[in-house]
C-alpha cells in the first residue's frame, strides 16, 4: 500500500520526467537562440538539478543510509542561483533584451556566499544548527534567515515583474497572464500553508512548486508565445491602423506583422510567416526584383537609429508603397528591424490628377495668351503688309514705264540705271519687311508649343530679347508704354535651354509691368541683361503701382494676384516653376507700392 511519500516520490518522479521532456523540446525547438531562450533554459537546468537531486537524495537515503546534507550541498546550487536566474529571465522579458553589467555581479554574491557557509556548515554550523529531512526537526542557522529572505525577495521582485509585463503585453483576462497568475501563486500558497502549518510541509514541496511554476511558464512560452507576444489592446490598434509593417528579429526572421498586412498583400495563410527567412518571404508574394533593395536599405541602416525609404510598386496589387525600414532599438541594444509599407497609391493617383489639371490650367493660360498675342501679331502685320502692297504698286508702275521706254531714243543709259535703281529700293523694302514678317511668324510658332515640349539649345540674350521685342510690340504699343532694352552680357555668353519657354516667362512678366504702368506718370518698362559670378540677371522694372504687402510672400507659392477678376496668378506661378525646373535658376524681386517693381530672372551659366 502507497504512503504519502511514496505518492510525493511517485509525483516527484512524473514532474521530473515532464520537466526534462519541456527541457529537451525547448532545447531542440529553436535553432537560434537568444537571450530569454537561453536564461529559461539555464532556468529549467537549475529546476531540473534541484528535482534530480532530491530524487537522488530519496534513493540514496533510502538504500545506502548516506547523510542527507551532502545532496544538499549539490540541490543548493539550484536553491541559491534559481532566484538570480528567475529575476533576470523576468527581465529580458519586460525589456527584451538587457546588456550584462558588473552590477548585475552584485546579484551572485548572497548565493555564493550561502553555498560555501552550506558546504563549510560543520565548522560554523551558521546555515544549519541541526539538518533534518523532516522540517519540523530541521534547526536553522542564523545566515539562513539572510539566505532565505534574499531568496524569496529575488522571487517576489521577479514574480512581481513577470505579472506586471505579462498583464501591460497580453492584458490581465489574456491566456499568458492566467498561466503566469497561476505558476506563480502556487509556490507562495503552498508555501505560506505549509509555513501556517495548514499543510504539511516537505522538503520536497518547494521544488515541487517551482517545477510546476516552470511548467505554467513553458506552456505560456510555447503555447501562447509568452516571449513575442505582442499586448492585445495594441495588437487591436496596429491591426487596425492603415500602414502595414513587419518586425525581423536579430537573424532576419519575420517575427511580428499586423492584420493590415496580411490583408493588404492578400496572403491566405498568415499561419506560418512568423520565423520565416525574410527574403524566401518576399519571393513568396512576387516582389524577387526588390529582394536587393531591402537587403542594401537593412545593411546600410545596421544598428543606427537612420530610417531609409524608397518607393516600391506591387504589380500584382496593383498599389504603390513608401516603404521605410529603420532599426529598433532599446536601451542600446539592436532588437531588430521595422519594415513600414505607407500606402500612397492614393496620393500618386492625386497627384497626376493635379498634375493633369495643372496641365490644362496651364494650357489654358497659354492659349488664352497666343490668342490675345495673335491679336496683336495681326495688328503688327498690317503695316508690313501694306508697305509691301505699296512696294508691289511701286514696282508695277517701274515696269511700265520700262516697256515704253524700250525703242524710245529720247531714254538714254541713265533713265535706265535709274529705274533699275528706283525697282532696287523696293525690292530692299519688300526684304525688309518680309523678314520682320518671317521674324513675327517664327515667334508665333514657338510661342505654340507647351511648357513641356523640350526643345533645348543654346542662345543668347540678344536673341531672347528680338522675340520678345516683336511678341510684345502690339502690347506695348496699345498701352502707350516704351520698352527700353539693353544687354550688357559678353557676346560669347551663351544660355542653354528651351528658348521659347524662357521667352513666354519674360514676355508675362513684361506684362504684368505693362499692366501696372498704365496709370503711372512713367510710361516705360526697362528689360535689361547683365552678367555676373557665372549668372545672366535679367531685369524688368517698371514704375507703376507696386505689389501689396499681404501677398509678397505668397507670390510664388502659391496663384494670387492683383487683378481681381481679370488674373489667376497662374502665369507668373508657372514662370517661377519653370525657371527653377528648366533652367535651374530663380526668381526675385523688389517692390515699393507706388513705385514700381523689379523682378530679376537669374539664370546660371556654365
Amino acid at each position: 500500500m502507497f504512503t504519502v511519500n511514496d505518492y510525493t516520490h511517485l509525483g516527484f518522479l512524473l514532474l521530473l520526467c515532464i520537466f526534462l521532456s519541456i527541457f529537451l523540446y525547448y532545447l531542440s525547438s529553436k535553432k537560434s537562440k537568444k537571450q530569454f531562450d537561453i536564461i529559461f533554459i539555464v532556468t529549467l537546468l537549475l529546476v531540473l538539478l534541484w528535482m534530480f537531486t532530491c530524487i537522488v537524495q530519496i534513493v540514496c537515503v533510502n538504500l545506502f543510509n548516506i547523510n542527507p546534507i551532502y545532496f544538499d550541498y549539490f540541490s543548493y546550487i539550484s536553491g541559491c542561483f534559481l532566484p538570480v536566474s528567475f529575476l533576470l529571465m523576468s527581465l529580458i522579458f519586460a525589456k527584451t533584451k538587457i546588456k550584462f553589467t558588473k552590477k548585475y555581479l552584485l546579484l551572485f554574491i548572497i548565493p555564493t556566499l550561502s553555498l560555501i557557509l552550506l558546504w563549510t556548515n560543520n565548522w560554523h554550523h551558521l546555515f544549519y544548527v541541526k539538518y533534518s529531512l523532516l522540517p519540523s526537526e530541521t534547526i536553522f542557522g542564523y545566515y539562513f534567515y539572510v539566505h532565505y529572505i534574499y531568496t524569496y525577495t529575488l522571487f517576489a521582485i521577479s514574480l512581481f515583474i513577470l505579472l506586471k509585463y505579462t498583464i501591460k503585453n497580453s492584458g490581465f483576462f489574456s491566456k499568458q497572464a492566467a498561466l503566469i497568475i497561476v505558476g506563480s501563486l502556487i509556490p507562495i500558497v503552498t508555501n505560506l500553508l505549509a509555513f501556517l502549518n495548514i499543510i504539511k510541509s516537505s522538503l520536497f514541496l518547494t521544488p515541487i512548486t517551482f517545477g510546476v511554476t516552470i511548467i505554467c511558464f513553458s506552456f505560456a512560452v510555447f503555447k501562447f508565445r509568452l516571449s513575442t507576444t505582442t499586448p492585445i489592446a495594441l495588437q487591436i490598434i496596429v491591426d487596425r491602423i492603415s500602414d502595414s509593417y513587419l518586425i525581423l528579429n536579430e537573424d532576419y526572421l519575420i517575427s511580428d506583422f499586423n492584420q493590415t498586412f496580411i490583408t493588404t498583400f492578400k496572403i491566405k495563410d498568415s499561419s506560418n510567416i512568423r520565423s520565416k527567412d525574410f527574403n524566401s518571404f518576399l519571393k513568396s508574394i512576387n516582389l524577387d526584383s526588390y529582394i536587393n533593395e531591402f537587403n542594401k536599405l537593412i545593411h546600410k541602416i545596421g544598428n543606427n537609429d537612420n530610417t531609409e525609404s524608397f518607393e516600391l510598386y506591387v504589380d500584382n496589387i496593383n498599389r504603390y508603397f513608401n516603404v521605410e525600414v529603420s532599426s529598433i532599438i532599446s536601451n542600446k541594444q539592436f532588437l531588430g528591424i521595422l519594415i513600414l509599407f505607407k500606402d500612397i497609391t492614393q496620393h500618386i493617383e492625386d497627384m497626376q490628377n493635379l498634375k493633369d489639371n495643372q496641365n490644362k490650367l496651364v494650357e489654358q493660360e497659354r492659349l488664352a495668351s497666343l490668342g490675345q498675342m495673335i491679336g496683336g501679331i495681326a495688328h503688327n502685320l498690317k503695316t508690313p503688309i501694306m508697305s509691301i502692297s505699296g512696294a508691289v504698286e511701286g514696282l508695277n508702275d517701274l515696269v511700265n514705264e520700262y516697256n515704253s521706254s524700250i525703242g524710245d531714243i529720247e531714254v538714254t543709259n541713265q533713265d535706265h540705271h535709274e529705274i533699275a535703281h528706283d525697282m532696287q529700293v523696293w525690292l530692299d523694302k519688300i526684304k525688309t519687311h518680309m523678314s520682320y514678317m518671317s521674324d513675327v511668324i517664327t515667334a508665333v510658332k514657338g510661342q505654340a508649343v507647351t511648357f513641356s515640349d523640350e526643345q533645348i539649345t543654346d542662345f543668347d540674350v540678344n536673341e531672347l530679347f528680338k522675340m520678345v521685342s516683336i511678341l510684345m510690340k502690339h502690347e506695348l504699343t496699345r498701352a502707350q508704354i516704351s520698352l527700353n532694352i539693353q544687354n550688357n552680357t559678353p557676346s560669347n555668353i551663351s544660355i542653354h535651354g528651351n528658348i521659347n519657354s524662357l521667352i513666354q516667362v519674360v514676355n508675362n512678366i513684361v506684362s504684368n509691368a505693362i499692366q501696372a504702368s498704365e496709370n503711372a506718370t512713367i510710361k516705360t518698362i526697362d528689360l535689361n541683361a547683365n552678367y555676373s559670378n557665372s549668372k545672366i540677371i535679367i531685369s524688368v522694372i517698371d514704375h507703376g503701382t507696386g505689389i501689396p504687402d499681404n501677398i509678397k510672400n505668397d507670390l510664388f507659392k502659391r496663384m494670387v494676384t492683383t487683378k481681381g477678376k481679370n488674373g489667376t496668378g497662374l502665369g507668373l506661378f508657372m514662370s517661377y516653376s519653370n525657371i527653377k525646373a528648366h533652367f535651374n535658376g530663380d526668381i526675385t524681386f523688389d517692390s515699393e507700392l507706388g513705385k514700381g517693381t523689379t523682378f530679376y530672372i537669374i539664370l546660371p551659366v556654365q
